[in-house]
């Protein structure tokens, strides 16, 4: 029989380059969460808080998670359409372009070069650096899926072609600027509606970049490691096309109580809400996929971080539409109630499905076993209990700051002051630092079992690995 010979080398490649930016991103995390609480530890002007987020923003969503997404996809799309990627040297120049523009992207960052846009901080030739990148990514994927020898269209391709379109045009509509010198421009919109382009961004960003490939990758990765096939393929199907509708009218919920006008405020919000059905649809079909399989969940170490990470998701997609609502949103928004529900997030929903989809593809790229479970296991409960610790003391800090802020005296005078709200945070900031510390362990223990499987795990057949 003939056997299609697919591209594994551009997938390692991806893998650790995607693990170097994600050790930078948790590393710089953990630095300005302890800048927060020690001001000494601000070292200007290039290493200060105001330099390093940024950094540490985007070297965890462009850097790890993208990265992840280049990875994954180049691997999945062969498998799932039976061919070879369209254009090897195409990856290969995406790879090295890759790593040019998150290293531009961090050195313009640090001297001060930077847009102000959440989630989208690179000045313009950056971003031109990230249109070539993406379009290279684009058209090898989509090349592949035409020739594809599979007539069969699997749920994860109709996410990952969302991502790519999605993305590109997110990126173009938000980054029109007007240049004005090497590293300045100025945005193409002014005022309210240059906020409302902004955060239909930012927000949506987050649906086509770290929740279309993440599900992606959650439908590929689950059924291969269980054994079992997916609950129901009509169900995803559904989910997908609402949750793709639904995605794109909720980003103006980050801007309630703002002179955007009311009724897009509103649409934001109704949209928001009914954006749990589908986010849900995704999280029950995993569920019900684990019928009469949920012993593995004690049995296997990737099954734990699949159903763990999309557990995260659920939650995310309900604590999200109550953000979105006007009431509690003039609680919470500005509080650290807010950064605490984008890491659950990030370290909580993309990055356990991403070292999940990692840990299946290692040794089966290199056809080795895990050279250890009980250490793939640790680092699932160093993750967990850090990033509960981490966003668990942000929620509280955030109801206690929302409440002192809003507490009055009889005569209508703030009881708090600003800085009386500032030192109460510090005992939950500390504990912050904690569970980013913990976290970071944890990803220390997740490389360190990457390379002693490449160097020391046990080889087995290359047929062997790639159905283990």
């Amino acid at each position: 029989m003939n056997q299609t010979q697919y591209d594994t080398d551009i997938v390692k490649s991806f893998i650790t380059w995607s693990i170097i930016w994600g050790v930078v991103a948790v590393l710089v995390g953990v630095i300005v969460s302890f800048q927060m609480v020690d001001p000494r530890l601000n070292f200007g002007p290039y290493l200060t808080f105001g330099r390093l987020r940024p950094i540490h923003t985007n070297a965890g969503i462009y850097g790890w998670g993208v990265g992840v997404i280049f990875a994954t996809f180049f691997y999945i799309v062969q498998r799932l359409c039976k061919t070879p990627i369209w254009s090897p040297a195409l990856a290969r120049f995406q790879l090295w372009f890759f790593n040019i523009t998150i290293i531009a992207s961090a050195v313009t960052l640090l001297l001060g070069y930077t847009t102000s846009k959440e989630y989208h901080e690179m000045e313009w030739p950056i971003d031109l650096m990230i249109v070539i990148l993406w379009v290279a990514f684009a058209v090898n994927i989509f090349m592949t899926i035409m020739k594809r020898k599979e007539e069969h269209m699997y749920i994860s391709l109709w996410y990952m072609m969302a991502s790519l379109v999605g993305v590109a045009i997110l990126f173009l509509v938000n980054s029109a600027a007007m240049p004005v010198s090497l590293f300045k421009s100025y945005s193409a919109y002014a005022g309210t509606n240059d906020a409302n382009v902004h955060w239909w961004f930012a927000h949506n960003a987050v649906a086509m970049a770290l929740t279309a490939p993440p599900l992606a990758m959650f439908y590929y990765f689950l059924p291969k490691s269980t054994g079992v096939p997916i609950y129901s393929h009509r169900l995803s199907i559904i989910a997908f096309w609402s949750l793709i509708f639904m995605y794109l009218w909720t980003g103006a919920h980050h801007l309630l109580w703002t002179p955007v006008p009311d009724w897009i405020q509103t649409l934001a919000m109704a949209f928001s809400v009914m954006l749990i059905a589908p986010s849900w649809g995704s999280v029950f079909n995993g569920y019900l996929s684990m019928n009469g399989q949920w012993h593995q969940m004690r049995e296997n170490y990737l099954v734990k971080f699949l159903i763990v990470g999309i557990t995260f998701y659920g939650m995310q997609t309900l604590q999200g539409p109550m953000q979105a609502i006007r009431t509690f949103s003039a609680f919470i928004h500005y509080t650290d109630w807010v950064p605490a529900h984008i890491h659950m997030g990030t370290m909580g929903w993309v990055s356990m499905i991403s070292i999940a989809s990692i840990y299946f593809l290692v040794p089966r790229l290199y056809d080795k076993k895990l050279y250890s479970i009980p250490l793939a296991n640790l680092n699932f409960w160093l993750i967990l209990v850090g990033q509960l610790i981490w966003s668990f003391s942000l929620w509280i800090a955030g109801v206690l700051q929302a409440g002192m802020w809003n507490a009055m005296n009889a005569d209508g005078s703030l009881t708090y002051t600003f800085m009386e709200t500032m030192v109460e945070m510090y005992p939950y900031w500390w504990i912050r630092a904690g569970g980013g510390l913990i976290y970071f362990a944890g990803i220390l223990v997740f490389i360190y079992n990457l390379i002693k499987t490449v160097q020391e795990g046990d080889s087995v057949p290359t047929a062997a690995a790639q159905t283990a």
